[in-house]
């Protein structure tokens, strides 16, 4: 897969496309990012580039490129946590024995890790002198979305590039094109993905809809200007509605994103850049609703929601809360 065919994450890239170009990867590299942004994928494409016949840029479809992504290329190993959610010592001493020999058919022996903060504490004693001076000939890439597990002599060692979250739209179109997905399953999806396809893939269609159907309720019922406190009330338990505290923060993920599209459409935006595409006339309705301020402080209620959930907050108390707020 070319490098141009990821999505989101355009400067590391760009770095990495150019780094191949001129022959010059760092041969210990961390990848450190939340979970389901891209970067094992990016691992491997990084892989395919550094052994693809092209070397400017990944094909995707030569016997190299294609031997990788089925995970048969003898110089590329991926290295995954087992049944006991750890990686051992070793298997991390059996690939560093192995980066020590001449690329068998490719240019470059890699080797990524995955989960890396899964490697339990020898293991990762036992990468620090590797990190500090690889064999020739080989790239180690370390994934992870909790680089703080790591020991601070291992992230000292490596290159790092930090991967963020990905736009509605970029994990929209993921799940479209690689997972198959209808336009209404992806645009619900990716607004209650935080920026992860993988989280993305975690919720199921129907809890997707359900959330986006609460969502846009809460916000109709809402925006009246003189709607009362008893009106706001009422809205608070549609949305609690006996919700979990993870069903309720999908439901305020779900606010969060069409509160983007109302004031993305307010100020004349492409309808093509929505999350909620299908709803744009539903939240081209509230655009007189939610100005600038009030669509603003909205937003800023619904964040302030999500981390009281996050601290333990009763769902019940953080409904009602966020109805009387928005």
């Amino acid at each position: 897969m070319p490098f141009q065919d990821l999505r989101g994450h355009r400067h590391l890239l760009g770095l990495l496309s150019s780094a191949v170009a001129r022959n010059a990867v760092p041969q210990s590299l961390l990848f450190a990012g939340p979970d389901g942004v891209g970067k094992r994928l990016t691992a491997l494409v990084l892989a395919q580039a550094v052994n693809c016949a092209q070397r400017e840029r990944p094909c995707g479809t030569c016997n190299s490129c294609r031997k990788i992504a089925r995970g048969v290329h003898p110089d590329v190993w991926l290295i995954e946590p087992g049944d006991s959610g750890s990686i051992k010592t070793e298997e991390i001493r059996e690939a560093i024995g192995r980066s020590a020999y001449r690329p068998f058919e490719g240019q470059r022996r890699v080797t990524i890790v995955a989960q890396a903060d899964a490697l339990v504490p020898n293991a990762q004693d036992a990468l620090l002198k590797t990190l500090e001076e690889p064999p020739s000939g080989s790239i180690f890439v370390l994934v992870t979305a909790r680089p703080d597990a790591l020991l601070p002599t291992i992230g000292s060692r490596c290159y790092r590039l930090r991967f963020g979250r990905l736009a509605e739209a970029e994990v929209a179109a993921i799940l479209r094109e690689r997972h198959g997905w209808s336009e209404p399953e992806a645009l619900a999806g990716a607004a209650l993905a935080d920026g992860s396809v993988g989280a993305a893939l975690d919720v199921r269609t129907e809890e997707a809809t359900e959330a986006r159907e609460s969502a846009i309720e809460l916000l109709c019922g809402v925006a009246p200007a003189k709607s009362t406190a008893v009106d706001r009330l009422e809205q608070a338990k549609a949305l609690a509605g006996g919700a979990e505290r993870d069903e309720l923060a999908r439901r305020l993920r779900a606010a969060a994103s069409m509160l983007r599209d109302i004031r993305a459409l307010a100020a004349g935006a492409s309808p093509r850049i929505l999350a909620n595409g299908d709803l744009r006339d539903e939240l081209a309705a509230l655009t007189g609703s939610y100005n600038a301020e009030r669509g603003l402080e909205a937003f800023s209620s619904v964040d302030a929601a999500l981390e009281a959930l996050g601290r333990n907050v009763g769902p019940k108390v953080v409904a009602d809360w966020i109805a009387l707020e928005v």
